[in-house]
């Protein structure tokens, strides 16, 4: 249907004018998720439910009754958001059977603005991971030459390029999808990858209250859509404080519109030199000076700077990451909710069969490390010394801001999307590091940052790049993006 195929904007307008209704749109969403099924990016689909809001939202279309910002709207929610009488699974045994009594204040908000959600999607166990293959439900593919035949769009047309049709099916090797939440870049790693607009607000902006939490001080609820606007829509109506959440603050982005056409000039936009790091693929910089290039000669100023400390951001992360995850972690012991295995013998050992069974080895191994790392004899030399070392990555940001520079603009990924194949050669910990390289400081600094795909590389694999702004400056940022979008006119996806 080709009313899938545009912005958030252009399909909110459809049903507004009646050219299409809320059901029918929700029920051509239904068949896409049908459709690309077999790249399990979903792990729970809620088609009743969705079809049962979607009528209530077309009734409320007809009699022009209290329709919402987003009001019939497909969405998908992460798997590690809760949702009332909808499983919440978080890509691990330990929760395949845990069905919340309460949903999250994103979720809440979302569906109060009439949004309709058709499902949960995939994600790395507990969101430990950058590619979405170490789910209990298995690993999600990328779309992109996956078998899945498609056409991309370019100025509201369809255009089918041949070279471009996949033909590698699923039976052999294929790309992966991504990271999962947003804690060290996985928003916009995904996002990269498979040629859409990820969004990581600035900390703070969008309430945390029901997101089932990996690290408390950098996990940030982030937004995925098909276009700068989309996101800017949702922003708009996910930010605001929340009482649940007392690390929520409040913000200005009410119904947030960006500008039909957002202007450079007189903005000053940062490369941080530390960003051109090893392992960086040449078609990545060319991309990267590209569009650099394309923002001076259009009124910004281009500023060479320099962010010493980004090279610590993954080590400090990842004794940061362990920590958290250690204290969070104790809630899952079989004892409330979630998996449990029975021991007759103790309750000690129920705990311990229980968290054996439930949790994977890469979270039994974060947890492992954690509470190493905040050993009495150990906590000094690894933990205090991480926050030292996260307070001089916050410091390398303000003193860029602080010298004049409005935004920054960096890759976000190495490469474009990896093969499984190769991706899998790598352990998880090591991959990760690698993976979030470009991302991760963003959120030790709390500041907000936005993917946007830029260009496909040879092989038909998306290639994007991310900008950062100071905290709370969301809505700025997005129109700079929405500017880079508007030039690089990206080939957008649709499935044939």
């Amino acid at each position: 249907m080709n009313h899938l195929l545009g912005s958030a904007k252009d399909v909110l307008g459809c049903l507004r004018q009646g050219s299409v209704s809320a059901v029918e749109l929700v029920e051509a969403a239904l068949r896409q998720q049908e459709n690309v099924a077999r790249l399990n990016a979903f792990i729970s689909r809620t088609s009743e439910t969705a079809l049962k809001a979607a009528d209530e939202s077309q009734k409320r279309y007809e009699k022009k009754d209290n329709t919402g910002p987003l009001e019939g709207l497909p969405v998908a929610v992460k798997d590690n958001f809760c949702t009332a009488g909808i499983p919440t699974t978080c890509g691990s045994k330990m929760l395949q059977n845990y069905v919340p009594p309460y949903s999250a204040t994103v979720v809440k908000r979302l569906e109060r603005a009439g949004a309709v959600i058709i499902g949960k999607t995939n994600l790395d166990e507990f969101a430990m991971g950058s590619g979405t293959v170490d789910s209990s439900f298995g690993p999600t593919r990328n779309i992109y030459r996956s078998g899945i035949r498609y056409q991309f769009q370019n100025q509201q047309e369809l255009k089918e390029d041949a070279s471009n049709v996949p033909t590698e099916g699923l039976d052999g090797d294929w790309f992966i999808a991504g990271g999962s939440s947003d804690t060290g870049g996985s928003v916009r790693n995904p996002a990269s990858y498979c040629g859409v607009v990820g969004f990581k607000p600035s900390y703070g902006v969008v309430p945390r209250a029901g997101l089932i939490s990996l690290v408390n001080s950098m996990d940030v609820p982030g937004l995925f859509g098909r276009y700068v606007d989309d996101v800017a829509t949702m922003l708009g109506v996910v930010a605001g404080q929340d009482s649940q959440d007392s690390t929520s603050v409040s913000s200005d982005l009410s119904n947030l519109k960006l500008p039909e056409e957002p202007c450079l000039d007189g903005l000053v936009v940062g490369i941080p030199r530390e960003y051109h790091c090893p392992g960086v693929s040449s078609e990545v910089v060319d991309m990267w000076t590209k569009v650099a290039d394309i923002m001076e000669d259009s009124g910004a100023e281009l500023r060479q700077v320099s962010m010493p400390h980004t090279k610590y951001s993954i080590l400090c992360y990842s004794v940061l990451n362990p920590c958290e995850v250690a204290s969070n972690f104790t809630r899952y012991t079989g004892v409330e909710y979630g998996h449990r295995v029975d021991a007759s013998h103790s309750m000690e050992a129920m705990y311990a069969l229980t968290r054996s069974a439930g949790l994977n080895d890469v979270v039994r191994g974060r947890i492992l490390a954690g509470n190493y790392f905040l050993l009495r004899e150990n906590k000094e030399k690894y933990y205090k010394q991480a926050l030292k070392v996260r307070r001089l990555i916050l410091q390398d940001f303000e003193n860029v801001w602080n010298s004049g520079v409005d935004f920054l603009l960096t890759p976000v990924t190495l490469s474009a999307a990896m093969r499984y194949s190769e991706f899998c050669q790598i352990d998880n910990r090591t991959q990760t590091a690698t993976q979030d390289i470009c991302t991760q400081a963003s959120n030790m600094a709390g500041v907000p940052a936005v993917t946007v795909p830029v260009s496909l590389n040879g092989e038909g694999l998306p290639l994007s790049l991310q900008l950062m702004a100071p905290t709370n400056k969301d809505a700025a940022l997005l129109s700079v993006a929405k500017w880079i979008e508007q030039r690089v006119n990206f080939p957008r996806m649709c499935i044939s």
